[in-house]
């Protein structure tokens, strides 16, 4: 074969990877939802275990109904408590679509944080810039009704929001401190005032730590005050990945191999979980996932050895 010919051939082998990976992260993965399991062993010897649903990142719009369906029928996983990481809505009517994605977990415990997408709307952007540092808010957002969805969590479903503050759940029998980071990527968050809320709560043999985006300054301060496991989303676990590699941007401060999944975080001589949520959506104007699946967690707290 001559070497045009095989440049040729080169091309189109390029081309024609480049086309079947477009098809498969735009129109097949983005809709392949998964459920990540772990157990973590940070309870006290005897504990009845505690099994909880991690959701985050919804990006939710009213059409999509398939993401809807499947979030309801998480209920049947029979989760003691639900914790979000925020940016449940991604349309300035993606409302509609929570109510019906939720509404079956009314009445378990949950608590919940904000992501930005949770108080205003997402708008298009330069992929590319990711790779320069975490993305800026997007000029002339449209203001979308976080009241509304609040209150849905709130009265509806009977949850617990818990932006800088912290509350007190019983759970199977069990008392657990909850306090939580709003988003730390617009600068909401004020760590602060979550630990000081923290302290206030009644002693309990659990503490959680809860946050949307899972930025250094909240993760170390939050381990300092003592949570045994921390959880958070944002990231989208990369979006997209190289196989056999990782992500490629976080969007934030976390150490690229911590993007997604469970791993460990440690300060000041203490380590404890964490649980990075790869989310179950993505902006409507970045409909795409690749070797990086829509996902939630199901971590199952059992007791220490």
């Amino acid at each position: 074969m001559s070497s045009a010919r095989r440049v040729v051939a080169a091309l189109g082998a390029v081309t024609a990877a480049g086309a079947a990976a477009a098809v498969w992260g735009f129109g097949i993965e983005r809709h392949l939802y998964t459920v990540r399991r772990h157990v973590v062993r940070i309870l006290e010897p005897g504990a009845v275990p505690i099994r909880i649903l991690h959701i985050s990142d919804a990006h939710m719009a009213p059409w999509q109904r398939r993401r809807q369906r499947w979030m309801a029928g998480l209920v049947g996983l029979r989760p003691d408590l639900v914790i979000s990481t925020g940016d449940s809505l991604g349309h300035v009517d993606g409302l509609q679509g929570i109510r019906r994605a939720l509404a079956p977990f009314a009445g378990i415990p949950g608590v919940f944080v904000h992501g930005s997408n949770d108080l205003w709307g997402p708008g298009p952007r330069n992929p590319f810039k990711y790779f320069t540092g975490p993305s800026d808010e997007v000029p002339q957002a449209i203001r979308l009704d976080t009241d509304a969805l609040d209150a849905f969590m709130t009265d509806d479903l009977g949850w617990t929001g818990i932006d800088n503050t912290a509350t007190t759940l019983t759970v199977r029998g069990q008392r657990i401190r909850l306090f939580g980071a709003s988003d730390a990527h617009h600068d909401l968050d004020d760590v602060d005032a979550a630990v000081a809320a923290l302290r206030a709560q009644p002693e309990a043999p659990l503490t959680l730590g809860v946050m949307h985006a899972p930025y250094r300054r909240d993760l170390d301060p939050f381990t300092d005050a003592g949570a045994d496991m921390l959880f958070a989303g944002h990231t989208h676990g990369g979006q997209v990945r190289v196989p056999f590699y990782g992500a490629l941007v976080a969007n934030c401060d976390i150490p690229l191999r911590q993007a997604r999944g469970l791993s460990a975080w440690s300060h000041r001589g203490r380590t404890i979980p964490l649980n990075v949520s790869a989310g179950i959506g993505h902006s409507i104007y970045a409909p795409v996932r690749f070797a990086c699946r829509p996902e939630v967690s199901l971590i199952t707290l059992a007791p220490r050895a």
